[in-house]
């Protein structure tokens, strides 16, 4: 078992107070490593906090998160950081890539922490940009390539340090059709050849539809859909 919650609650505000929202509530869920999930919702349903927990960037208020039989609640926020740095790939609607970095720059900047290897991470970002199509813009700012190009750019960043975990949070809700098509399949690709297990947030059921499991985020848990 690669995540296992257990009865997960996350609210915003101070605790007692009426205006305090509980977004999620004695939430329970099991993935297996290797898995393909998607994770439907309204917005404000509490999509985005879940993936935030999963990927160590929150603490739940309550239960327990285990990630391969760890519980990572316990964590301090060093032992977070190390979690999330080693295990975790982030991918969000929006690439997020500096404007005043190259593309090859941008891949690279997770692998900063670690001084060690620099040469195989080079080769590793070189490998990975080759495989989805944009090692030869590695030298181009952001602003002079498409969407597409720039969110397959932030793909690569996400899997630079070889995650076990790829959350991605409406990785195509910015891209016209033809990339979004594209974009799905590379992650698809990546979730078969490379043994990733994949969580992603979205609001298209056609892209859910493409995931092995299909869970739906109401009222604060969540039901199969």
């Amino acid at each position: 078992m690669l995540l296992s919650l257990k009865d997960v609650s996350k609210g915003f505000g101070v605790p007692g107070d009426p205006s305090r929202r509980l977004v999620l509530e004695k939430l329970s869920l099991e993935v297996e490593e290797g898995e393909k999930l998607a994770i439907l919702g309204p917005s404000g349903s509490g999509k985005t906090t879940l993936l935030n927990l999963l990927g160590g960037l929150d603490f739940p208020d309550e239960g327990s998160l285990e990630f391969l039989g760890k519980d990572i609640t316990a964590y301090t926020r060093d032992e977070m950081d190390t979690y999330r740095n080693k295990n975790i790939g982030f991918v969000f609607q929006f690439h997020h890539l500096l404007p005043q970095c190259t593309l090859l720059e941008n891949v690279l900047i997770p692998t900063l922490v670690d001084k060690a290897g620099k040469k195989e991470k080079i080769e590793r970002a070189e490998t990975l940009m080759k495989r989805v199509g944009i090692w030869d813009y590695r030298d181009k700012l952001p602003g002079k390539l498409s969407g597409g190009e720039c969110q397959r750019a932030a793909v690569v960043r996400a899997m630079i340090n070889t995650p076990s975990l790829l959350l991605a949070d409406e990785p195509t809700g910015a891209l016209d059709r033809d990339n979004v098509d594209t974009l799905a399949d590379l992650l698809l690709e990546l979730n078969r050849e490379d043994d990733l297990t994949l969580i992603l947030v979205t609001h298209s059921t056609q892209l859910a539809g493409r995931m092995g499991r299909v869970l739906e985020l109401s009222g604060g848990k969540l039901k199969e859909s």
